[in-house]
Parts: structure tokens; C-alpha cells; sequence
């Protein structure tokens, strides 16, 4: 019988491991001098493309790695990215439904008579968290009532980067202690830890990181001088003078709310989002799509759904907000998602990220260590692999054995993972979620960065409750068992 068993991993050392990486962080600053923003629209992904050739070069020639394995490393990671690319074209068909059906200028228009300038930040934050925690995923949060918010923050004179912050914030908390999440689940599954179980310990690190950064929000807000009264008033004329405002239009996010809250899947909520907003866009706004198509209005619900659209309202700025770019949009995030998923297979079929983690591995003594070590992965597999599921599998799978080694419970690596792959995804521009809230919310990453307090925290949360040593338990205690029965 034949032997299919598979030759070791080479070991490669983690110096040499980390010169793909080194290459990747150093291009991807050049290219961002360069083009600045733009670089998302294909030179990052070049970069990415690049780096991982010279990741191939080094294994195959110094290692003698065969090709096969860094072909199959690369099928596998591209097999994981399908359902997202598929609600990827789904956001930029809601985006733009929802947007030229009225659904979101309805939304901005009454959001600026409701909601006060004095404490919009805090709100916006707030909002994105109820909304995120109900739905389980951020990216539709952030594809719906983050659009909005978005306008509505302009009108009260904020800054992109300060109402984009307080979004993605809120957001990424919601969707980091859902039980609808599937990066919660994800995280949990990987630790070994019962889902429920998992959440209960995350809020011991999540919802201080919460606090602190509604506190900022807070006082942003109410330090923020607003002389947004002539720009709302400029806005809600802009929006009346396109788009048919009802309230009425409010049913269609009503309907989407009811989806989620049948539990149906994104890939639907979305579908069916979409498809009412444009059900929706031919009845409410005749003229207007009309106005897309040249004259057809099934032309212009098509181009909607999947092309740019630009509405000249009268206001510059209003221009800039009801823009849309459809799924045709999406194309630069879906090129960035396979390059990412072939630089991380590459990375992981020549054995360098287990060479890198295993270097890292040699320095743990204690929790602090391991905690630290667990958190830094975290963000090191985002920014090599691009996204943060593979990070997540990735920073669980490279850790399960060691905690178990050192006698800690899996609900602390399930935490750490979360406390680091799942937010900290947003913050690297060449990640999916990056790439993507960027997209949605017209807004660079490293505009919004320095304003995403939550995600911020969150890591150094958790290295500093490991630090304090606060509920984390060995496994001998049996503490966990206790703490199950009080609670």
C-alpha cells in the first residue's frame, strides 16, 4: 500500500520565517506614501502577491520545500474565503439599494432632527453596540445604520475619522459578545470552550474596554463645538430635493431587523434586504432610477445593485455621502482577499508562522507571557494573513496544546483570541474587515485608526487582567466549576 503520509514541515528559523513579513510590512508602506488610499486599489494587493513570491523563493530553494504543499496550504485558505466574498457583493448591493430606495437618506434626515450633536459620538457608539449585539455581525452593521450615522455625524460637523471610530467601536462590541457571531462561535469551537461559557468570560475584559471607550466618546461629544445647524439644514434640503423622505421607508431596516431576528443567516438578511430596497426603489423613487437607467428603470435598479452610482444634490459634501459603489465596488476588496489568503497559505504550507510561534512559544513562563504571546499572535496573523478568521483558527490551533501544557483553562485562549484577531482585524488596511469598513463607510483606515478606541483597548485589556491575575484559574483548581455554580 501506498504511503500518503506527509513529509515534515521544514524547520525553518524564525529570522528567516519573518523576512516575508518584514518585506509585506515594507512595501505596504511604500506603496501607501505613494499612493496614499489608493493603494487598496491594487498596489497593496500587488504587495501582498510579491511578498508571498518571496516567502515561495525561500522555501522552495533554501528549504526545499516541494510546491504541492504550499499549493494545497493556498487551496485551503482560499476554500474558507467563499461566504465571504459572497456577503462581501451583498453589502455593496445593500449599500446601494438601500441608499438611492431612500431607506438611508430617510434614515440621516431624521437622525439629525433626533439625535444631539452634544452627545452624538456616545449615541453613535451605543447604537452600533445594540444593534451589532442583535444582529451578530458587524460588517451589516456597519453596511446599514453605520452609512447613515456616517451622514448624520457630517451634518453635525464631525470628523470622518471620529463618527467612523465611534461606529466600528460599537460595532465590533456587539459583534465580539453575540451568540449570533460567528467568530464567537468561531473562538469558542477553537478553545474547546462552550459558547455561553466563553461569553461570560470575555466580559470580564470586554466591557471595561467598552466603558472606556463610550467615556471617550462621551467626552468628545460633549466638547465638541457644533456648528453643524446651517449643514443639517443644507442636508435635509439636499435629501428632499432627490429622494422621496417617508417615514414610511423605515419599514424596509424594520424588515431586516425581523430576518435577524429569526435567526436567518447574513447571506439572506441580505439577499432579501436588498431585494426589498429595490422592490422598494422602483415604487417610492420612479424618477430617480429612472434617472440611473437613462430612461429605463429596470436599467437603473440593475445598476444599483452591482455599479457606482452619483446623485448631484446641490451640496458637495451630500454628494460625497450618497454616493454609492454597488458590488462592481467590491471587486478591489475580493482581489485583496485571495492575495491575502495566498500570502498567509504560502506562509503557513513552508512552516513559517509555526516557526515564528514556536519561537514565541520558548519565552512563555506564565499567564502574563502566554497571555501576551496569545494577544500579539492575534495581531501578527492579521496583518500576514489578512483575515480574521484564518487568524482566529490560526492564534487557537498554534496555542490549544501549550495552554493545556501550562494548566490553564481554554477559556482564557479563547478570550485572548478574541480580544486580539477578532478587533484588531478592522485596524490593518490590507485586512478583509479593514479593506472593507473602509470601503463602506468611504472613510481610509488609517483615517478612523487612532478613533477605534474599543478595538484599541481590548488587547490591552486583556494582558492586563492576565497581569492582575483576575479570575484566571489553572485547571487543577477546579475554580471553574466554582465560579459555573455562582453564576
Amino acid at each position: 500500500m501506498e504511503n500518503h503520509t506527509p513529509t515534515p514541515l521544514p524547520r525553518i528559523h524564525w529570522l528567516v520565517a519573518l523576512i516575508p513579513f518584514v518585506a509585506l510590512v515594507a512595501l505596504q508602506t511604500m506603496v501607501i506614501s505613494i499612493f496614499g488610499s489608493d493603494a487598496l486599489d491594487g498596489a497593496s494587493q500587488t504587495v501582498l502577491l510579491f511578498s508571498a513570491a518571496i516567502a515561495v523563493a525561500i522555501a522552495m530553494i533554501a528549504y526545499k520545500v516541494p510546491w504541492k504543499r504550499i499549493d494545497e496550504a493556498i487551496v485551503e485558505n482560499i476554500k474558507t474565503i467563499g461566504i465571504a466574498i459572497i456577503i462581501l457583493f451583498l453589502i455593496g448591493a445593500v449599500s446601494g439599494s438601500w441608499m438611492m430606495s431612500g431607506v438611508v437618506p430617510t434614515m440621516i434626515y431624521y437622525g439629525m432632527k433626533i439625535v444631539s450633536p452634544s452627545l452624538f459620538l456616545f449615541i453613535t457608539c451605543l447604537l452600533c453596540a445594540l444593534v451589532s449585539l442583535v444582529t451578530g455581525s458587524s460588517w451589516t452593521t456597519v453596511a446599514t445604520i453605520g452609512i447613515a450615522l456616517m451622514g448624520i455625524g457630517t451634518a453635525h460637523g464631525y470628523s470622518m475619522g471620529w463618527t467612523a471610530g465611534a461606529i466600528i467601536s460599537g460595532a465590533y462590541f456587539g459583534d465580539k459578545i453575540s451568540p449570533l457571531s460567528d467568530t464567537t462561535v468561531l473562538a469558542s469551537s477553537v478553545g474547546e470552550v462552550p459558547l455561553f461559557k466563553h461569553i461570560r468570560y470575555m466580559l470580564i475584559t470586554t466591557v471595561p474596554s467598552f466603558v472606556i471607550a463610550l467615556t471617550i466618546f462621551l467626552i468628545a461629544s460633549l466638547l465638541h463645538k457644533s456648528d453643524g445647524g446651517v449643514q443639517s439644514a443644507l442636508f435635509a434640503e439636499g435629501l428632499q430635493n432627490v429622494f422621496v423622505i417617508s417615514p414610511w421607508l423605515l419599514l424596509v431596516p424594520v424588515a431586516a431587523a425581523v430576518l435577524i431576528a429569526l435567526r436567518m443567516p447574513a447571506v439572506i438578511v441580505l439577499f432579501l434586504s436588498a431585494l426589498i430596497a429595490g422592490i422598494v426603489m422602483l415604487f417610492v423613487q420612479p424618477d430617480l432610477v429612472a434617472q440611473i437607467g437613462e430612461g429605463d428603470s429596470y436599467r437603473g435598479l440593475i445598476t444599483t445593485y452591482y455599479n457606482s452610482t452619483s446623485i448631484d444634490t446641490g451640496n458637495e459634501v451630500l454628494n460625497g455621502l450618497v454616493q454609492t459603489r454597488g458590488m462592481r465596488g467590491m471587486l478591489s476588496t475580493v482581489f485583496l482577499i485571495f492575495c491575502a489568503a495566498t500570502f498567509g497559505g504560502v506562509l503557513a504550507g513552508a512552516g513559517m508562522i509555526q516557526s515564528i510561534t514556536s519561537a514565541l512559544a520558548r519565552g512563555i513562563s506564565g499567564r502574563r507571557s502566554l497571555v501576551s504571546a496569545t494577544v500579539g499572535t492575534g495581531l501578527f496573523s492579521n496583518m500576514v494573513t489578512g483575515d480574521q478568521y484564518l487568524s482566529i483558527v490560526l492564534t487557537g490551533n498554534i496555542f490549544k496544546k501549550l495552554y493545556k501544557e501550562k494548566g490553564f483553562e481554554g477559556r482564557l485562549l479563547s478570550r485572548s483570541t478574541e480580544d486580539s484577531a477578532t478587533v484588531t482585524s478592522v485596524l490593518v488596511p490590507w485586512n478583509t474587515c479593514g479593506m472593507t469598513q473602509s470601503l463602506v463607510l468611504h472613510v481610509p483606515t488609517i483615517t478612523y485608526l487612532p478613533y477605534c478606541f474599543f478595538n484599541i483597548v481590548s488587547p490591552l485589556m486583556s494582558i492586563t487582567v492576565a497581569m492582575l491575575g483576575y479570575k484566571i484559574f489553572r485547571r487543577e483548581d477546579n475554580e471553574e466549576e466554582k465560579t459555573d455554580r455562582k453564576g
